[in-house]
């Protein structure tokens, strides 16, 4: 397969936004058989850069292979609480081997997810503990996951803190008071497509407040797909609409929220560009 640069992204001519897709899962269907399309667009929606999460050592296998046939898309690699169950000394030596490859920039996405339950309670929280531990030790940015649980997962985070090599709460569904533990914490805080949706106001009230060099967006396609694509499987293209909305909650235009947001992402993921 052709290896893309990220070099292809000065070819885009229809506008001059630069953003990057901090969260995505390219190698989750129905992406994973369109890979090549898929990033093409979102070269011409202005993306240099989308990095996409494993969530067990299976997906993360399989994201590791689309990031190494792009120059610019990255891969983070984790156990989700969904797959907490998993979770063994074998597996973590696994996932620590796989995490070596340059390509790995982020470990994730980790965490607790009470709404689901898909792993035991017990399971999902020894699981956390102990990825949190093993990101300490191979240096990597975390990317947590929290639902139903921010209460429980921001008081772990806290316990094992500090974190030097930095994290992120993505996929932000929390209150005020949770995004300022996490902004305490030196995390940074990314916002989905939700914010597009007309009932939320809750999570633009923090868009609009977190601090300039904490803010990240990201698609989590194929999931939560924007207004107006609601409905639809994501994919990075469509972090566009995010864009547009954080842009016009926070007062600023959209050129220069997105090359704020993709600062913080370069930052944060140590991300070559």
């Amino acid at each position: 397969m052709e290896t893309k640069t990220c070099s292809d992204a000065s070819d885009n001519k229809k506008n001059d936004v630069i953003l990057i897709d901090s969260h995505a899962h390219l190698e989750l269907e129905p992406l994973v058989e369109q890979t090549q399309a898929v990033v093409a667009r979102a070269v011409a929606a202005g993306l240099i850069g989308i990095i996409t999460v494993g969530i067990d050592l299976q997906d993360a296998k399989v994201a590791l292979g689309i990031a190494e046939q792009f120059d610019m898309v990255f891969a983070a690699a984790g156990f989700h609480p969904h797959n907490a169950k998993d979770v063994a000394d074998n597996s973590l030596l696994q996932m620590e081997k796989l995490c070596e490859n340059p390509k790995v920039v982020g470990y994730g996405e980790i965490g607790l997810d009470f709404f689901r339950n898909r792993s035991p309670r017990d399971l999902q929280l020894a699981a956390f503990s102990n990825q949190m531990e093993l990101a300490q030790k191979i240096r990597k940015p975390i990317i947590v996951h929290l639902r139903d649980a921010y209460q429980e997962g921001l008081a772990m985070l806290e316990k094992h803190g500090p974190f030097p090599f930095g994290g992120v709460i993505h996929c932000f569904s929390g209150d005020e008071s949770d995004a300022r533990r996490a902004l305490d914490l030196g995390f940074y805080i990314s916002i989905p497509g939700t914010v597009t949706y007309k009932k939320n106001d809750k999570l633009r009230a923090i868009a609009a407040t977190i601090p300039d060099d904490r803010i990240l967006l990201e698609t989590d396609c194929p999931f939560l797909s924007p207004e107006p694509l609601r409905g639809k499987d994501n994919e990075p293209s469509y972090i566009i609409h995010t864009a547009r909305k954080v842009a016009e909650i926070r007062g600023v235009d959209l050129q220069s929220l997105g090359l704020l947001a993709t600062q913080n992402a370069i930052r944060l993921f140590n991300l070559p560009l």
